[in-house]
């Protein structure tokens, strides 16, 4: 979590990005006791076990996590979420991640593993950035920094288009488009 302030109790307005982190065992490594060396014995692709981003029960856990905070409070619903890993995301998953992210449910599925495989490529970002391979600490810093200097509001509901328009017409009489954006989203609120 990152916040502006150092306490253990925090109100919303004062949690800047939340993360939910996803890390696991990527390598399996042998120790051979005659020659005293290390060697790998594979990648998260050989390994019984599978790590982080690829693992359905972790991700369903994260987004529900995400979602929790979402519909918990107005101001809650404000914070950005991303989630942490260290492997890339299945290819079955990304379409999923874009979706998460283009709602506004989660910000992104973040990888701070920039070589995640020693004998191969992996994906860098999906279609969308739902997904993004962070290959060193410029690509995270500006990641990040743009999502601080967003004032992110999430929004959802599920409302008839006969409803939907009184709120739009409604809002539309606000004179700037700020104003008219926070009229939408408190219009929904309440609905």
């Amino acid at each position: 979590m990152i916040a502006t302030e150092n306490k253990k109790v925090l109100m919303p307005d004062e949690v800047k990005l939340i993360f939910e982190v996803k890390m696991s065992i990527v390598w399996n490594w042998e120790y051979d006791v005659e020659t005293s060396r290390i060697r790998e014995v594979g990648d998260f692709r050989t390994h019984q076990g599978r790590p982080s981003f690829t693992r359905s029960d972790s991700i369903l856990k994260a987004i529900g996590k995400c979602i929790d905070i979402r519909v918990s409070s107005f101001k809650a619903s404000k914070i950005p979420l991303v989630v942490l890993g260290n492997a890339p995301l299945s290819n079955g998953f990304c379409k999923k991640a874009d979706y998460l992210k283009t709602s506004g449910i989660i910000q992104g599925f973040w990888s701070l593993n920039s070589f995640p495989l020693n004998h191969g490529n992996t994906r860098k970002r999906s279609s969308k950035n739902g997904f993004i391979r962070f290959d060193n600490i410029d690509e995270l810093n500006m990641s990040l920094n743009t999502i601080f200097n967003q004032e992110l509001n999430f929004f959802s509901g599920m409302e008839t288009p006969e409803r939907l328009g009184e709120i739009i017409e409604i809002a539309n009489n606000e004179k700037t488009y700020e104003k008219k954006g926070l009229k939408f989203i408190n219009l929904l609120k309440r609905s």
